[in-house]
């Protein structure tokens, strides 16, 4: 199968040689996507409901240059700073998977890459699968 490297276009990808995900056949494994702007700046503060629907923005994006939207995730890992906020993340996960939310975890850490950060999000969608 041949194996392809998802590039949504950001700058920060090229800036920090790293990928957004992986496309082997028709899966597509994303990495963990954050607030972050195209730029690689924060986006929504210590808004977490903000930061989760930036960062489900991103998941989109990313899915959509590998030719994949929302309804074909299967599964979405999750890593939030602050569990006593869930019902903020909770929120944004709703609106981004109006269908219905995928196979999820959510797993508390004491900090991400960036202290600012809130949330990321890792994915897995198969093209096609949601119809």
């Amino acid at each position: 199968m041949k194996r392809e490297r998802i590039d949504p276009g950001w700058a920060w990808l090229k800036k920090f040689n790293i990928s957004a995900g992986e496309k082997i056949g028709d899966t597509i494994w994303l990495s963990g996507a954050v607030a972050f702007d195209e730029e690689g700046n924060v986006v929504g503060g210590d808004d977490l409901y903000a930061q989760a629907k930036k960062t489900f923005e991103n998941i989109e994006a990313a899915l959509a240059s590998a030719g994949a939207n929302m309804s074909d995730v299967v599964k979405i890992n999750t890593f939030l700073t602050d569990l006593s906020r869930y019902a903020e993340y909770g929120k944004a996960r709703t609106e981004a998977f109006p269908g219905g939310v995928p196979a999820s975890t959510v797993v508390g850490t004491t900090a991400l890459v960036r202290p600012e950060l809130l949330v990321e999000v890792e994915a897995v969608a198969v093209i096609g699968s949601g119809g």
